[in-house]
């Protein structure tokens, strides 16, 4: 129970009021330790609350509204900024604490008036908050939380420079929190200096998706790529599919080819205004659009929960990414699928991905589909016991498995 926590009776009406009943693993593990003062390092999978294991002890430990930031939540996009903001907001909405949130890609109008009238807790990207440091328009010197949010990704972008930058203008007596699905060399020299003796929470292998999704790969010739792709829409039982490609171009060209099919479909990746990306987080969620295409920007982090079916267009280069882009499905114990379209050259990076994952990932033939010939089809069989994804018909490589007819759920 949140109430054994030893959380402030605001927070746990903040609790309440979003719904939740039962402290998750990591909140469970996390929350005491930042109440005690104890920097935290946390790893979990994602949909597991880890907003919430940060926010909700910060809430308790700032109590009443200061003019100055006293917590500063660093993160590495705009998305994920303005997802934990609003989180704050929601968790906080029986206190008088005010949070704000600043990125890049906006006026800065709003935030210097945000800013201007007193925030306790502070969200921000890195690159905008060193424009407010250097314009005077914001100060760190009494911040006594930091959290450093999907610490990788921030890594992955280049930001590591500008984080240290910005440590240096907040206190040296601190609580720090740093939550990152891989803690890579870099990582690990940022923490040995920001840190003081931090204890480790990690739920969950960070190798392993999630139990509750089944992995499938489809095997095909390059130049017959988009047609699968279309093929696997018109016979899946789906919801909602959520594909990845490896380009901000490819995304636009597959949703683009995909909205002549008649399919309602939105794009995200970065060449996307804030309000363009906005509208197309919000459509997806609320069902306006059946199809959400994006490059790796959406693989961490966002609020996206009804995601029956994640589709790697493109194979990721990277076993890490996969786990992330895959983790957008099955999230909070239901159940999802995820395919991979996969061509000759993606013959690497999947050996790579199972190897990462510790388990084979089955190969299947979509039965109503007419293939050119390609030497994918003479591989080794591999798993030939698992069971394949829901809604999809067609004939497992070498097992001759076969799947009865389904059809497309309509909304």
């Amino acid at each position: 129970m949140f109430s054994h926590l030893g959380l402030s009776s605001q927070a746990l009406q903040g609790v309440k009021g979003m719904g939740y009943t039962e402290p998750t693993p990591i909140q469970l593990r996390a929350i005491p330790l930042v109440l005690e003062g104890r920097d935290v390092i946390g790893s979990a999978q994602t949909g597991t609350g880890k907003t919430a294991a940060f926010a909700l002890p910060i809430i308790t430990k700032l109590g009443e509204h200061a003019p100055s930031p006293r917590a500063l939540i660093l993160e590495p996009t705009r998305e994920l900024a303005a997802q934990v903001e609003t989180a704050f907001r929601d968790l906080a909405r029986f206190t008088n604490l005010r949070v704000t949130v600043v990125y890049g890609g906006v006026g800065y109008g709003r935030q210097r008036e945000a800013l201007e009238r007193g925030v306790d807790v502070l969200v921000a990207t890195p690159g905008r908050l060193l424009d407010h440091l250097g314009q005077g328009t914001c100060r760190l010197d009494q911040v006594q939380f930091l959290v450093l949010d999907e610490a990788d990704r921030m890594l992955d972008m280049g930001f590591l420079p500008d984080v240290r930058r910005i440590l240096d203008k907040c206190p040296r007596q601190r609580h720090t929190s740093l939550f990152s699905a891989t803690i890579p060399v870099e990582i690990e020299t940022l923490i040995q200096w920001a840190m003081k003796n931090p204890q480790t929470v990690e739920i969950g292998a960070r190798r392993m998706p999630a139990e509750t999704v089944r992995h499938v790969v489809y095997p095909v010739s390059d130049d017959q790529k988009s047609d699968l792709l279309r093929a696997l829409l018109a016979e899946v039982n789906y919801d909602s599919v959520l594909i990845f490609c490896r380009t901000k171009h490819r995304a636009d060209r597959v949703a683009h080819m995909l909205k002549q099919n008649n399919h309602a479909v939105a794009v995200l990746h970065s060449n996307r205004t804030q309000r363009e990306r906005e509208q197309a987080l919000d459509g997806f969620r609320n069902g306006r659009y059946e199809v959400l295409v994006a490059t790796d920007i959406a693989a961490r982090g966002l609020d996206i929960t009804v995601v029956s079916h994640v589709i790697n267009y493109d194979v990721p280069q990277h076993p890490e990414d996969y786990v992330h882009r895959i983790g957008r499905t099955g999230r909070a114990q239901a159940t999802g699928d995820a395919f991979t379209i996969m061509v000759a050259e993606d013959r690497p990076h999947v050996a790579a991905i199972e190897r990462f994952i510790s388990q084979s990932i089955p190969r299947v033939k979509l039965e109503s589909f007419t293939y050119k010939y390609t030497s994918l089809f003479d591989d080794n069989p591999r798993d030939t016991s698992r069971e394949v994804s829901r809604g999809a018909r067609g004939v497992r490589l070498h097992g001759g498995y076969f799947f009865g007819p389904a059809r497309r759920k309509r909304r």
